[in-house]
């Protein structure tokens, strides 16, 4: 399911980020991190720990890039953050060195 199917604001929206004064509204905060909780325990511990320790810091395009990690399914995304598979993008290669900082 996409998130404007099930109810949720992308970044892009302006619901979540408010770039100006670079607060993240509590309620889209709470929305991100109830996404990290998935199939695999290994990615509810490290994207929880990632969320709890940079999201806030993120730019409003790791957001988006962040986003869309979690939208794959858990084994690909799994094998992306555990090496077994390349990054798409160079954004992506990026975000996957912060993710595994934590």
């Amino acid at each position: 399911m996409r998130n404007a199917e099930c109810g949720m604001r992308s970044v892009e929206s302006g619901e979540g980020f408010n770039p100006q004064s670079s607060i993240l509204n509590p309620d889209f905060l709470q929305r991100v991190r109830w996404r990290c909780r998935r199939g695999l325990l290994e990615l509810d511990i490290v994207l929880g720990r990632f969320v709890e320790a940079h999201y806030t810091r993120l730019s409003a395009s790791e957001q988006q890039t962040f986003e869309a990690f979690l939208d794959m399914p858990d084994n690909p995304l799994w094998d992306m953050i555990s090496g077994r598979q390349e990054a798409v993008s160079d954004e992506q290669a990026a975000l996957l060195v912060k993710i595994k900082s934590v």
